[in-house]
């Protein structure tokens, strides 16, 4: 069986300093991972994002050790600029998401989240 990508979402936030816009697509996939099971995709800015059963346990894990259950996911967000970034966090409290918080220097900070298919053994 192949990966099949569903668009669950595709949203923009506008700058009008420049006018340009930081776009985000996110992906319902039906094999994502080494065991090939659902997932989420977050794609921005050239950047993509797989929530897959494995990352996701070790992310809870990590963000279990730090006492959060909002782990932001520093390695992957971008987050040059205080006044424009994009911060992609993990939710851990049942169900577990994804939650997308994308700001432009014109805009206040635009937060969405989206259920992952799957839950981890933490």
């Amino acid at each position: 069986m192949s990966n099949i990508k569903t668009v669950i979402e595709e949203w923009s936030v506008k700058d009008l300093e420049d006018g340009s816009a930081i776009n985000v697509s996110v992906l319902g996939c039906t094999e994502l991972g080494n065991e090939a099971r659902p997932g989420v995709q977050v794609c921005y800015m050239g950047n993509i994002i797989n929530f897959e059963p494995l990352a996701v346990e070790r992310w809870a894990y990590q963000a279990h050790k730090a006492g959060v259950t909002a782990y932001l996911l520093e390695a992957n967000s971008w987050m040059v600029h205080e006044d424009q970034y994009v911060k992609i966090y993990l939710l851990t409290e049942a169900p577990l998401k994804v939650k997308v918080e994308v700001k432009t220097r014109s805009s206040k900070p635009v937060i969405k989240e989206y259920s992952l298919p799957f839950e981890t053994g933490e």
